[in-house]
């Protein structure tokens, strides 16, 4: 998991994403390239909380923390 926080504007819908490769559909011979990323969004601290997995939640936590000091 990789996760970042920056201070500045960025437009969210400007988000390019790489792509990979895999067979789909499985066992069917033909391969095709999806996007890592499909979209991206900012997020208060308090909805970030509510739509990030439980086991990641530790990084909004050391956010909130940094972000205090």
């Amino acid at each position: 998991v990789k996760i970042w926080a920056m201070e500045q504007n960025w437009d969210p819908s400007t988000l390019t994403s790489n792509l990979f490769r895999m067979e789909w559909p499985p066992r069917s011979g033909r391969h095709q390239e999806f996007p890592e990323l499909d979209r991206a969004g900012w997020f208060a601290l308090e909805v970030a909380q509510e739509k990030i997995l439980k086991g990641q939640a530790e990084f909004l936590d050391r956010l909130a923390a940094a972000l205090a000091v």
